[in-house]
């Protein structure tokens, strides 16, 4: 593991959120149904004119086909960002708990080292925490 895995991880995250923002705005699009009222008349006497309603989608069997395609897609993207959310996830329960905050606080929340050495407490400074999370990537 590197890194460049835990950065990935940030994006990932990112990923499958707006991914999910899409797919359902696609299953949305699909499903969004057009009506409009129309008038006509018997074609034999007696003319009588009538008012029917008239309703389907706005788009043609090959759009459809499309949809389904570009759904198809991001569900692919989705399983992709989830399978490195998940990896990064197994290999930081196999890192020592205090790697494991100095990583979520450092890489996930995006603090400064002087804000995750406060959060860390016990007299760590920003140097030295920034030294230890630089050693434990090169022991890797």
């Amino acid at each position: 593991m590197d890194k460049k895995i835990l950065y990935d991880y940030i994006d990932a995250c990112r990923l499958i959120k707006e991914t999910e923002a899409d797919i359902c705005w696609l299953k949305k699009k699909r499903k969004t149904v057009i009506q409009t009222n129309v008038k006509g008349s018997n074609p034999r006497f007696p003319y009588q004119e009538q008012h029917f309603k008239v309703q389907g989608t706005a788009f043609t069997y090959q759009d459809d086909g499309n949809l389904r395609l570009e759904e198809m897609l991001l569900e692919q993207r989705r399983e992709n960002a989830e399978k490195i959310k998940r990896q990064v996830e197994e290999w930081m329960l196999t890192i020592p708990i205090r790697m494991q905050r100095i990583i979520r606080y450092k890489i996930f929340e995006e603090m400064t080292w002087e804000q995750t050495a406060a959060k860390i407490g016990r007299k760590a400074t920003g140097d030295s925490v920034r030294m230890e999370f630089e050693r434990f990537m090169r022991d890797l």
